[in-house]
């Protein structure tokens, strides 16, 4: 396969990216990013703070197997989950009820997906079957580098999945498997957070359907830069509630009390990421945190709601 060199000049260094032919599975990053590199040339408000030391975390770890066991020690557990969800908008939990074999599964048939020519994925229609917008990549409203997110999804409706629209027999299977088990994952956890905060216990039941759930598979391509760009530019999940799992890799990094951390990946656990929409849901009656992150691997979450109230600026709203 033929592969041509590209050179740019960025911060006073030569950088060389590899610009491959229109059959490799990557997006045309560099072609963005010398755009943007030529737009923006010599403004620091263009460039990565790479001045931040990212410090590894370990995030809070419940296990839901508590949640089984004696009255006490399953309001002890119930306690912790709020606790973490106001403090830190992210916890892990392991005994999850999502086995090994099927996050595997998942994790191989996306790996395919992606591994599509480029030019295929962006027709979608050719690949999975969806709609327009499903497949996304990179940031379309960037205007400078640090707006850039070196990355590329599946945003794919969970009714979708379940009418197995043009899927292949194992990723259908996978993906509903995937979908359902995590969705009564995500309900079991709704139910102890109105509890927890003084909502009816039925609440998300009623309003989180699956019209409003979507699964998420990304992928973040090896970048020759990454001190100038992100992976996926820092924001906050407007949604309720989203469910995430890291491969062994990582690139989870999180902001709690003014610094960033990187969250160590943990193979045996699932990331909760409480959304925008859950503060509003609760009508602010309980603080809690919401944390800007770049974000992993795939990621199930309820949307719900009409609603788009934000307590960040615009800033830091749009994300692909």
């Amino acid at each position: 396969m033929s592969r041509k060199a590209l050179m740019v000049e960025s911060s006073n260094n030569l950088v060389v990216l590899s610009q491959a032919s229109r059959m490799d599975a990557d997006p045309p990053f560099h072609q963005i990013y010398k755009t943007l590199l030529e737009k923006n040339t010599g403004g620091a408000d263009d460039q990565r703070e790479v001045g931040d030391i990212i410090e590894e975390c370990e995030l809070p770890l419940i296990d839901l197997g508590r949640l089984s066991l004696g009255n006490s020690e399953k309001e002890m557990c119930k306690s912790e989950i709020a606790r973490a969800s106001q403090e830190w908008g992210f916890f892990q939990v392991v005994n999850h009820g999502v086995s090994r074999e099927i996050l595997d599964r998942m994790r191989s048939e996306q790996v395919k997906v992606f591994k599509q020519p480029f030019n295929k994925k962006s027709k979608e229609e050719k690949v999975l079957n969806l709609s327009s917008g499903t497949y996304r990549w990179g940031t379309p409203t960037a205007t400078c580098l640090k707006q850039l997110s070196w990355s590329e999804a599946f945003h794919v409706p969970v009714t979708d999945i379940m009418v197995s629209n043009g899927f292949s027999t194992a990723l259908s299977s996978t993906m509903e498997q995937f979908a359902t088990t995590v969705a009564n994952l995500a309900q079991r956890l709704a139910e102890i957070l109105a509890e927890k905060f003084d909502c009816k216990s039925n609440f998300f039941k009623q309003n989180c359907l699956a019209s409003t759930c979507y699964l998420r598979m990304n992928r973040y391509p090896p970048c020759p830069i990454p001190s100038e760009v992100f992976g996926l530019m820092p924001h906050t999940d407007s949604d309720f509630l989203t469910i995430l799992h890291q491969d062994e890799v990582g690139g989870l990094q999180l902001v709690k009390d003014g610094k960033w951390f990187a969250v160590k990946p943990n193979p045996d656990a699932l990331i909760i990421n409480i959304g925008d929409l859950f503060q509003i849901a609760v009508f602010l009656l309980n603080e809690v945190q919401p944390v800007e992150s770049e974000l992993a691997s795939q990621a199930f979450w309820a949307e719900s709601f009409k609603l788009r109230c934000r307590k960040i600026g615009w800033n830091k709203y749009m994300c692909p």
